[in-house]
């Protein structure tokens, strides 16, 4: 028999807290609800008691945000999973891709609600670090980190190391640093909306999406295409060189 999981909610409107306790215990068999709290000071109290699985925590309350439950614990203490509940608008969400973290938009629906739960009982080995990268990208108008997911492992990798993004098939491929490439789990689609705010990555191609930091020429020979600093090609379209010369321009006067 399955060991239940214990969550604990950390939700400031009673109301909300209501709605989910309601629809875990409607849809979620497996996890065991064993406290709800309203406000951080009562969260940090109750899962150094309770010492949950899961925790359910909500981002913007009064006194203190969701985000700040981390600095209450050492690095080595959290061994919890966190599904941040929110109703934040757009950039945020960013920050939540970026950092490869489970979210739950507000309202909540029940499918979304067990889609979390399936992907936390999936899991081999919870990797902690991707809250701090988490905090680090709510606190940066240009996300500082990329987290990239395979089918096995969490690489972080420096959002300015990164060359460009190539797309393979359903997947896509990230260079980065000295010429390190990582097979993610999420497509060239995913990569190009969480970066569509950044000034300094332009989808140049279907296949790519690139860092114009990492630019090295554009060669006009057999159609165009880009040469990287790392000595890699990537393609860029017709209907995308006079955006990419614009682009290009504005770099180099900033």
């Amino acid at each position: 028999m399955r060991k239940p999981i214990r969550a604990i909610i950390v939700d400031d409107e009673p109301m909300a807290r209501q709605l989910l306790q309601g629809l875990i215990t409607e849809n979620t068999p497996d996890v065991q609800l064993v406290d709800m709290c309203e406000d951080i000071p009562s969260a940090v109290k109750s899962i150094n008691k309770l010492k949950p699985d899961l925790v359910f925590l909500d981002i913007e309350m009064p006194g203190h945000s969701g985000l700040e439950l981390l600095n209450f614990f050492n690095s080595d203490e959290i061994d919890f999973h966190i599904i941040f509940t929110t109703a934040y608008h757009q950039y945020a969400i960013q920050a939540f891709k970026l950092s490869a973290v489970d979210y739950l938009l507000k309202p909540i629906e029940a499918y979304e609600l067990k889609e979390a739960v399936d992907r936390y009982m999936g899991l081999e080995e919870k990797i902690f670090r991707k809250y701090d990268v988490l905090v680090s990208n709510f606190q940066n108008s240009n996300p500082k980190k990329l987290a990239v997911s395979t089918t096995s492992i969490i690489r972080y990798i420096d959002v300015d190391q990164i060359h460009y993004i190539q797309a393979d098939g359903a997947y896509s491929r990230v260079v980065y640093g000295n010429n390190e490439s990582i097979y993610s789990s999420k497509s060239l689609k995913y990569y190009d909306e969480i970066f569509s705010k950044h000034p300094h990555f332009m989808r140049t191609h279907k296949s790519y999406l690139v860092n114009l930091n990492h630019v090295h020429e554009y060669v006009r020979a057999d159609g165009g295409s880009i040469k990287m600093k790392n000595g890699d090609s990537v393609g860029i379209s017709t209907e995308k060189f006079s955006d990419f010369m614009k682009a290009m321009s504005d770099i180099k006067t900033t």
